[in-house]
């Protein structure tokens, strides 16, 4: 079992029972979204971005237009954060104090770079496409030039990482067991709905395979 050595950077303090250091279970933490938390300084001031992200082994990618100014910042830092976090259930207990949620989240440090050709930044984009809807990128028009000129594709290497889960029931008071209070946990998950075509030609079309087997498998 492979694990990111733990150091004051990535080492969990609160709740450190709901920490995993474990590579594969960060990996599968990661593959189960396509949406990250990036974080960046921008005229001395913090700010955390959400972006699409696609991971191959212990890199993970992002993109946006090349005047994207956190992009532009990250890379000249040349580090940063990044968070993915999914809720999986709302956690209502007995008092306010010990409401919560269940959750997976994964917490990433590491380096990055500017990926300089296109056939690399098209992989990419395949990937970030695809890791939305499976076999997406597939079904799409060839991406002109221009479009590759006005993208800029970030490689992010985890150099470190840590996650905490959250999985269990309620945890109150010994005393507020007794009490004619209500609690439990309301599962929280995400769903897709029925596709809906754009104006135009789509609406006359068939809605392709892959679309639906992703409607189906995630209703």
């Amino acid at each position: 079992m492979e694990e990111y050595q733990q150091s004051k950077l990535n080492r969990v303090k609160r709740g450190q029972n709901r920490a995993t250091y474990d590579v594969d279970k960060i990996n599968t933490i990661l593959d189960a979204g396509f949406l990250c938390y990036v974080g960046y300084i921008y005229d001395g001031k913090p700010i955390t971005i959400p972006m699409a992200y696609a991971r191959r082994e212990d890199k993970i990618y992002i993109h946006g237009s090349t005047g994207n100014r956190m992009l532009l910042s990250i890379l000249e830092s040349e580090k940063t954060s990044i968070t993915v976090m999914h809720l999986d259930g709302l956690v209502l207990a007995r008092s306010g104090l010990h409401h919560s949620v269940n959750y997976r989240s994964v917490t990433l440090f590491g380096n990055l770079k500017k990926l300089e050709k296109d056939t690399d930044k098209k992989d990419v984009l395949k990937w970030i496409v695809n890791q939305m809807v499976p076999n997406q990128w597939e079904s799409l028009r060839p991406m002109y030039q221009k479009e590759l000129d006005r993208t800029l594709v970030v490689e992010f290497t985890i150099e470190t990482a840590s996650a905490k889960v959250r999985d269990v029931g309620v945890a109150d008071e010994p005393e507020d067991y007794e009490l004619d209070v209500w609690a439990g946990i309301v599962p929280i998950k995400q769903v897709a709905e029925y596709p809906i075509a754009d104006k135009g030609k789509p609406e006359n079309m068939k809605i392709p395979k892959h679309i639906l087997d992703y409607y189906e498998a995630n209703k």
